[in-house]
């Protein structure tokens, strides 16, 4: 079960085929390979990456939950 690396939600909704939107925090998850992105949605519909909040190896362990 993947969880959020923001809040720890198990409420995680899969908006793409590689995308996925939590709910407890609004925040948009990108897999691309073995990386994970983090943004943020903006009041106009635009992502604000928070990738530099996470650190690479807490994101890196994140990633095998998805899988």
């Amino acid at each position: 079960m993947m969880r959020c690396p923001n809040c720890n939600s198990k409420d995680i909704g899969k908006i793409g085929s590689h995308q996925f939107y939590c709910w407890g925090c609004f925040i948009e998850l990108s897999v691309n390979g073995d990386k994970m992105s983090v943004y943020q949605v903006e009041e106009d519909g635009t992502l604000s990456s928070l990738d530099d909040l996470f650190f690479e190896e807490e994101v890196s362990h994140i990633h095998e939950h998805v899988n």
